[in-house]
């Protein structure tokens, strides 16, 4: 079905159910991709110096889309605000230890780089991109990617 529009706001509306339908796609892979470098951080290290909670491993937030400045968002990140049950250290310090190849502030032999990995496997690999083409096409809009 063919939409017509006459001026740049007919067009936003006309696209913005694609959009958000593709934005949470997005956000869904990301929020996806996080949570299994989470559960990695967690596997392959057991702790002898401290006793895990696991309030990092469930930290993980995704914020469905929604307009937001005349286009679409959607948020995924580590709640570190959560992450209150750490003695001497903030839920902050916790998060960025993670994407510091470090457990509760040391060194070990399994680094995983939690918030850089899911970056790298998600944005930097083209992954998202190749997503939002496939979404959109299959939404009957011609897109290349370069």
């Amino acid at each position: 079905m063919a939409i017509h529009v006459s001026n740049m706001k007919e067009l936003n509306k006309a696209l913005q159910p694609v959009m958000m339908g593709m934005v949470n796609k997005k956000a869904d892979r990301v929020y996806e991709t996080l949570n299994y470098f989470l559960e990695d951080y967690y596997k392959e290290y057991d702790p002898s110096s401290y006793q895990r909670t696991k309030d990092f491993l469930y930290s993980a937030v995704k914020v469905d889309a929604h307009p937001y400045k005349g286009g679409v968002r959607a948020c995924v990140y580590i709640d570190y605000d959560s992450l209150n049950s750490y003695r001497g250290v903030t839920g902050y310090q916790v998060a960025k230890w993670a994407d510091e190849g470090l457990h509760g502030g040391m060194e070990v032999d399994h680094k995983p780089h939690v918030w850089q990995d899911t970056i790298d496997n998600t944005v930097n690999n083209g992954e998202l991109l190749k997503l939002a083409v496939e979404y959109l096409k299959s939404h009957g809009i011609s897109v290349r990617a370069a």
